[in-house]
């Protein structure tokens, strides 16, 4: 039984190896064919592999040349910023020198577009033609830098402006008349000072104008017949003259608020009668004193020079017929000649003192009431002071019984205050300068009398040394 288990075994052995060999033929046939494909692969990955490589160092030479490229671009990029930077720093020095002179050229730019449009504000050519002020507006705008082109504009309406203040014309336009109410009408500029207008009902008037609308307005009060006639002849060219004002409207203003010397008197008050006669004395003693300052100082040097011809021939006799021929004349410093000439005898102290007396005789009849035209001088001032006074305290009562609200019941007291002080110093001002005046006439004359009276002192003390006067005697 062992013997047959052993041999079962063999026998079960042996066919165990032979399917074993079998099975190993069979999978080492297999094993080569996966060797086969598997080398296969392999090489195909390995030829795959190599082109990859050299693509891929290509690509990596590509690469590196790019590389190298852009370091030289980068380094290239680095000097010119470099460079750039350093341009950047030159021009911004340049432009920080320049800025100045730029904002000061833009500066001055913005005034004179500034002067230019106040000049337009005022004049009254701007209502015919208001666009002007349209064409500099943006350079008078905040931050904005003008240009040659803003620039020549401004030069060009500044010239319009120069050009049109001298001219005389005639247009439609149109104007608020005296009812309030906007009008067309002839409209005739004279220059930038005057506006006259002509209505389709063929009123005539003057026109002023208004900065803050920019418009021309008719006064309400129409030119007198005569100047009315006058506008009129002018419109339809059959005058060559017109009213003009130099005040550019300015003295338009009061052709309706005339008021007339009476009228201004009664509105002084009473004091204005003071007033009066003070400037009434004034005017008579100053004509009368110029008269007679006139009268006694006659042609002095040439009654002195023929004296002085006959004295230095000793002809004193002459001397005494010439003076007899003057008897009538009232003159100073031909009395004073007088005196000398009767003391022609005596010595040269006696003789100064005789001639200072005689000036000093005469001094008086000169100087006669000089001293009230100061006096007076400031006197009227102080009525002028005294009406002013008054004239506040009446506004003063009026404003303690009705208030201020009303502006009218204050204005009489206003009135005498201010015409007063007004008529006080009209009369004060030219009382003191006509004081000065015969102040210095009567100076004058004094100074002739002393100068004639040193030359017949020197005159009589030559002929004496000569001995004329005692073979005279």
């Amino acid at each position: 039984m062992k013997k047959l288990t052993i041999l079962t075994a063999a026998i079960l052995a042996a066919s165990i190896g032979v399917a074993s060999a079998q099975d190993a033929r069979e999978a080492n046939k297999k094993a080569e064919a996966d060797r086969i494909a598997a080398e296969t692969r392999a090489q195909e990955v390995e030829a795959t592999i190599t082109s990859d490589r050299a693509a891929l160092t290509a690509e990596v030479e590509k690469l590196e040349a790019q590389g190298k490229q852009l370091v030289a671009d980068v380094q290239s990029l680095q000097k010119r910023k470099v460079a750039g930077q350093e341009k950047h720093d030159a021009l911004t020095e340049k432009w920080t020198s320049k800025e100045v002179e730029f904002r000061e050229i833009s500066g001055n730019v913005r005034i004179a577009a500034k002067d230019i449009e106040a000049l337009l504000n005022s004049s009254q050519l701007t209502a015919l033609t208001p666009d002007r002020l349209d064409r500099i507006a943006p350079v008078l705008e905040p931050g904005y830098f003008p240009g040659i082109d803003d620039i020549s504009g401004m030069t060009a309406i500044l010239v319009d402006e120069m050009n049109r203040s001298g001219q005389v014309t005639l247009q439609k336009g149109p104007y608020v008349g005296r009812d309030g109410e906007n009008h067309e009408g002839d409209i005739l500029t004279l220059g930038k000072f005057t506006a006259l207008y002509r209505s389709p009902e063929q009123e005539v008037g003057f026109l002023t104008y208004s900065p803050d609308s920019k418009k021309l307005f008719a006064l309400t009060t129409l030119p007198d017949r005569k100047m009315a006639k006058g506008i009129a002849n002018y419109f339809e060219g059959k005058s060559e003259m017109a009213p003009l004002d130099i005040a550019s409207g300015e003295s338009l203003v009061g052709i309706g608020d005339h008021t007339g010397i009476v009228e201004e008197f009664k509105q002084g008050g009473n004091i204005m009668w003071p007033i009066l006669v003070v400037g009434l004395v004034v005017i008579a003693f100053t004509t009368y004193k110029l008269i007679y300052l006139k009268r006694v100082h006659g042609d002095t040097d040439a009654l002195m020079g023929t004296v002085n011809d006959l004295a230095s021939k000793g002809d004193w006799q002459g001397v005494d017929s010439f003076l007899q021929k003057h008897q009538g004349h009232n003159w100073p410093v031909l009395n004073v000649i007088r005196e000398g000439i009767r003391a022609r005898r005596e010595d040269r102290e006696t003789l100064e003192s005789v001639l200072q007396e005689s000036i000093l005789r005469e001094m008086p009849r000169l100087e006669r009431g000089v001293s009230v035209m100061a006096v007076l001088g400031a006197i009227a001032p102080l009525l002028g002071l005294l009406g002013t006074v008054t004239g506040m305290i009446a506004t003063f009562k009026v404003i303690t019984l009705y208030g201020t609200g009303d502006p009218k019941l204050m204005s009489s007291g206003i009135s005498e205050a201010l015409v007063a002080t007004k008529w006080g110093l009209c009369v004060a001002v030219p009382t003191m300068l006509i004081h000065t005046l015969l102040a210095r006439r009567v100076h004058g004359v004094v100074s002739d009398m002393e100068e004639k009276a040193v030359t017949m002192s020197n005159t009589i003390q030559k002929e004496q040394r000569r001995g004329s006067l005692v073979a005279s005697a």
